[in-house]
Order: structure tokens, then C-alpha cells, then sequence
């Protein structure tokens, strides 16, 4: 049997594989799974979801199989909300390691 070589990622994959937007496609990951709990948790249908989040059937099907590309991270805030869960977006300064260039983006769930 031969070795099979393991190379640790980042808590990204998106960057791992090198695409474009990662941060923003991670944000909208970790959304789609909260909505995905959301729904199992109160027993609904796709159907009943989407009336409730607002986001067309189609695009909720396609967002909960993980193509989300054609949905933006405001809408699938706002459909969270419409689903009875606050959000809290807080702006901080940047951590000792951020000093110059981009900033962290985080999804924090209470």
C-alpha cells in the first residue's frame, strides 16, 4: 500500500483552492448552513421557507445544494431575519496581526 500525502488546509477552502471572492463565498457557506438549520428546525418545507425568507423556492433549492453564487449575502441576512433570528453586524478595529491591508471578515452564531 502506498503513502498517501495530507497537506493541512485553511479553515477557507475557497482560498485553499485558490478562488476568486473566497471570504465572501465562506460567508455565504456558513449563511446557507444556518438557514439549512433554521428550516430542519421548525420542520418546514422548502416551500414554507421560502415564503417565509422571502427567497424564491428555486433559489433556496439551488442556495441549500451550495449554488448560492446568484444570491447575495444581504439577501440571505434578510432571510434569516424573516426566519425569526437576529443579526448583529459589528464593525471592530483590526486585530494587532491586520495592521495594514484588508481586514478579517467573521461569521460569529450565538
Amino acid at each position: 500500500m502506498t503513502a498517501t500525502e495530507v497537506t493541512a488546509g485553511s479553515i477557507n477552502v475557497y482560498a485553499d483552492l485558490g478562488m476568486p471572492n473566497a471570504d465572501e463565498m465562506l460567508v455565504k457557506a456558513q449563511l446557507v448552513v444556518k438557514i439549512a438549520e433554521i428550516i430542519k428546525s421548525r420542520g418546514w418545507t422548502q416551500q414554507q421557507a421560502a415564503k417565509v425568507s422571502g427567497i424564491p423556492q428555486p433559489k433556496l433549492s439551488k442556495m441549500l445544494r451550495g449554488q448560492f453564487r446568484g444570491i447575495s449575502e444581504t439577501k440571505m441576512l434578510e432571510g434569516i431575519v424573516r426566519m425569526g433570528r437576529d443579526v448583529h453586524i459589528v464593525v471592530s478595529p483590526a486585530r494587532a496581526d491586520h495592521t495594514e491591508g484588508a481586514g478579517h471578515l467573521d461569521v460569529v452564531f450565538a
